[in-house]
């Protein structure tokens, strides 16, 4: 949740969130992202290299998708991790899962989000 009228940190936010869903999907743990880091077809497979796009925002570090995973990795990670079966709560994802493992969780290609916020 944001305050209403905040663009900037709902940018910010939701970014973070298609980040962490793409690094999910892409497999990539918090543990491999300096390796993923090394190789630049990994950083392009995981979709790693792309920059912020949005003019609206203030546009964080090059690699803000790389710092992001390794700050508190993917989406998975930190659902197991904060109220999953790695936490004392043990909530099983369900609907909260990758949609290509039945779940609702669905982060927009890259592309796409960068096209859309430059409009």
């Amino acid at each position: 949740m944001v305050r209403h009228g905040d663009d900037q940190w709902f940018d910010i936010v939701k970014w973070t969130l298609f980040a962490m869903v793409d690094a999910e999907n892409s497999a990539l743990p918090k543990k491999n992202v300096d390796d993923m880091a090394k190789s630049e077809q990994a950083r392009a497979q995981a979709g790693l290299r792309h920059r912020w796009q949005s003019r609206r925002t203030a546009r964080p570090h090059k690699d803000w998708m790389l710092r992001i995973v390794k700050a508190v990795g993917n989406y998975g990670e930190s659902f197991d991790r904060n109220v999953g079966t790695g936490s004392k709560l043990g909530i099983a994802r369900g609907l909260n899962s990758a949609l290509n493992k039945g779940g609702f969780q669905y982060a927009p290609p890259i592309a796409d989000r960068s096209n859309r916020l430059r409009r």
